[in-house]
């Protein structure tokens, strides 16, 4: 079961989230060979075209839990102030048995009106 966090982005600035992943016994997960994907959108019904698209990546070393999640200040000046959005992170791996996908992030954003 993914965690539960809601977020509030700025509108108009760059957004960078790090993510700290453990196992049940609490030690770092090691994500060597791992892949990561996050998207938001204002509905799970939302086409793709209407969904964004976080950069994400594992950071090194892998081994340390940590994944980012970005947006350019340009793709958050063009989210609705007046709408919320829903977002997860998904990470995925390959192995004997084939594509093992984890939902470890979920939740709800709020997104701020910018002025300048």
């Amino acid at each position: 079961m993914a965690h539960y966090e809601d977020l509030t982005i700025d509108q108009g600035t760059d957004v960078s989230i790090d993510v700290y992943l453990v196992t049940k016994s609490g030690a770092k997960k090691d994500l060597t060979g791992y892949t990561v994907a996050a998207k938001m959108a204002t509905s799970y019904d939302a086409a793709d075209s209407d969904k964004v698209s976080f950069t994400t990546n594992v950071v090194a070393p892998a081994d340390d839990g940590i994944i980012n999640l970005s947006l350019t200040n340009a793709q958050t000046d063009l989210l609705n102030t007046k709408k919320r959005y829903m977002y997860d992170v998904e990470i995925s791996a390959t192995d004997s048995d084939g594509t093992i996908v984890e939902r470890v992030l979920e939740g709800l954003i709020t997104v701020t009106p910018s002025v300048t």
